[in-house]
């Protein structure tokens, strides 16, 4: 108990930080705290961190609509800009300097080079911007007039603080500021001479105030933008499975007629076979009674997963699933609705089984539906056609006319996902995309086996 006791009072020989982890802290303490690790992180730890400027975007805004070979200029704007800068901080302190044209010279490339190291090392531009305004004040001194900013370093720090800051963030940004603060107060208690009135340190620290304010509001609008289209991809995303998944189970709702239909049959037939032969053989009667449990079985399954899709509020229909058959009514209605609408069919036309007749039928709605909505006042054309293999269909709008008084009325854009649904469904194929005369295309197979002679 003794020795427990001992290992929490008495620290590690040799590491103070483990001990620190058994001794209550204050929120001031660990603020405190957490600010110098940020300090050591942003201007110590990242001082060397090599980090070239990119070249701008050109994929957006102004930039798009230039040639490819002016793009390519374009992209390189900042590092002219900032190549600029530098030159003009080197003007400034070269032409402020009266020490002689090779003194001047020096002066002007202390004030151009921590300038065009922020293009690469901006961490590390700012700590050679304060070791260029000492040498620049030691080479260049002729009296206290501006101590310790002389004009070249005073431009030349300035630009440094703002670039670091648009590269960086905003945080090592106000480390960079408060530093300069202190630097500027260490010159006037150690070197004014009681002059203290005449440094310009204040004058920086209110310009420099002024522009990382404004580049901490571009950040911040920056990142809340970044974080509004993530969302936006998120939700888009979201949505689109929202949409497979509502077409999915209304499917499922449509084809539950069609099975049910089918397995209805199979369960009737089987009861009444044995009755259509006189003197059954017994293992006949218990194979089709067998064959009716299962197809009654299969039906209340069937009835009962349909269930948990169903919504709420959904209701069975009255009426039988449409067909191909009932497509004439369609395009009627569609008709009356404003839409001029042609119908062509080729090959033998044959009945198909449901699930494919369903199908093909509310693909041809749908693309009817989009027509009606996108380009209202145009004119359509279904094609239907019988093929060996299966059935192929077409429905094909032209352009919407320019003087139509009919306004398009875009819809949630869950048209072509449906459609797609019920094409992969039957593993048919689909393509759908705007044709050359300004109109839309909606081309579909779905394949169909071929029954064998036998089977009827």
């Amino acid at each position: 108990m003794t020795e427990t006791t001992e290992t929490y009072m008495t620290p590690p020989h040799g590491d103070s930080g483990e001990f620190d982890a058994y001794q209550p802290r204050s929120p001031e303490f660990r603020a405190a705290v957490d600010a110098l690790r940020g300090l050591r992180h942003d201007l110590i730890s990242d001082a060397f961190a090599y980090r070239p400027l990119p070249p701008m975007r050109v994929d957006r805004g102004l930039s798009r609509r230039l040639p490819g070979r002016a793009r390519e200029y374009v992209a390189w704007t900042p590092h002219v800009l900032i190549t600029a800068a530098g030159l003009l901080a080197m003007l400034i302190g070269s032409a402020n300097s009266d020490t002689g044209e090779v003194t001047s010279l020096f002066v002007g490339v202390l004030a151009l080079a921590p300038v065009l190291l922020t293009m690469v090392r901006p961490v590390l531009a700012f700590w050679v911007s304060m070791g260029a305004t000492a040498a620049t004040y030691a080479v260049a001194f002729t009296a206290w007039d501006e101590w310790p900013w002389l004009d070249g370093s005073f431009a030349c720090h300035l630009m440094v603080l703002t670039l670091v800051a648009i590269r960086t963030r905003p945080r090592t940004a106000a480390w960079m500021w408060l530093l300069t603060g202190v630097y500027g107060l260490m010159w006037e208690g150690a070197f004014s001479g009681g002059h203290y009135n005449s440094s310009d340190t204040v004058q920086l620290l209110f310009v420099s105030a002024l522009a990382l304010l404004a580049v901490s509001v571009w950040h911040i609008r920056r990142d809340a933008q970044e974080t509004v289209t993530a969302q936006q991809t998120v939700t888009a995303h979201e949505r689109s499975r929202r949409t497979l998944l509502e077409e999915r189970t209304t499917i499922a709702r449509e084809l539950h007629d069609v099975v049910a239909h089918h397995m209805s049959v199979v369960a009737i037939q089987a009861e009444a076979a044995p009755y259509r032969v006189e003197n059954p053989p017994p293992e006949l009667e218990k194979a089709f009674a067998t064959i009716r449990e299962n197809a009654v079985a299969a039906l209340t399954e069937l009835r009962r997963v349909l269930g948990v899709v169903r919504a709420e509020d959904y209701e069975a229909p009255d009426a039988p699933q449409p067909t191909l058959a009932d497509l004439d009514a369609l395009l009627g209605n569609v008709r009356e609705a404003g839409l001029s609408v042609d119908k062509a069919v080729t090959g033998a036309v044959r009945e198909l089984p449901q699930g494919v007749e369903l199908s093909a039928y509310r693909i041809v709605q749908e693309a009817l539906s989009n027509t009606l909505r996108h380009a209202p006042g145009a004119s359509a054309r279904v094609e239907i056609g019988y093929v060996l293999g299966g059935l192929g269909l077409r429905i094909v709008n032209g352009p919407r006319p320019e003087l139509s008084l009919l306004k398009p009325s875009p819809g949630a854009g869950h048209g072509i996902t449906g459609m797609r649904e019920r094409v992969s469904m039957l593993n048919g194929e689909m393509t759908a995309g705007a044709t050359d005369e300004g109109g839309y295309e909606v081309a579909v197979f779905l394949p169909v086996p071929l029954r064998d002679e036998g089977d009827a």
